[in-house]
């Protein structure tokens, strides 16, 4: 998640799942820069609420900016393999409070030259489906190059390019041909692969 310093704003996560499983969620995306709230009992009280608990007992990925006031003033709910706009999340938040409006975006770190050649895969630590594909990958002894996209800056651009506007993780980029999400089909076509 980009940093929204300067904007006035706490960021939140929440989960339906319980403190042990958050407490080893965090630690597997390296540790997370913001508190992380455990919604386990009653299964799902605040998930429920905010309209976003599915039938199953899961909840939407849902993102809401909220007031000052308790008022919701912008909600986003998402495919769990996507990850939202934090420049669409900027605006929204800069709308709602004048006193941040006015203040300068901070400066965009300048993109760095992206690899090219062998497998790239374009990824970030809590995709699902980027774990998957590094399990598959190691299965069949694919030598491979990461690019997380939220830490290489110019990254997410490239891949919203590929993606029609999506940030898709995982991307890749084999000698050229690109493969937007886990296509197993589309891997084994293009890396000539068996299973």
């Amino acid at each position: 998640m980009a940093s929204f310093a300067g904007l006035d704003t706490q960021v939140l996560g929440i989960s339906v799942d319980s403190v042990p499983c958050l407490t080893a969620w965090a630690k597997d995306l390296g540790g997370i820069t913001y508190p992380l709230l455990s919604d386990f009992w009653p299964h799902g009280a605040v998930a429920q609420r905010y309209g976003v608990l599915k039938d199953e007992g899961m909840s939407e990925r849902a993102l809401f900016v909220i007031d000052k006031q308790g008022v919701i003033r912008y909600v986003d709910v998402h495919d769990i393999d996507l990850q939202p706009s934090n420049d669409e999340l900027r605006r929204a938040i800069r709308e709602i409070d004048p006193a941040v409006r006015d203040r300068p975006e901070p400066e965009e770190p300048e993109p760095v030259p992206l690899p090219h050649g062998g497998i790239v895969m374009y990824c970030t630590k809590w995709c699902p489906d980027c774990k998957d594909a590094r399990a598959w990958l190691a299965k069949h002894n694919l030598p491979y190059t990461e690019v997380d996209i939220i830490a290489t800056p110019g990254a997410v651009k490239q891949v919203e390019a590929w993606a029609n506007g999506n940030r898709t993780t995982p991307c890749f980029d084999i000698d050229g041909t690109i493969v937007v999400d886990f296509d197993l089909p589309r891997l084994r076509q293009v890396l000539h692969v068996e299973d």
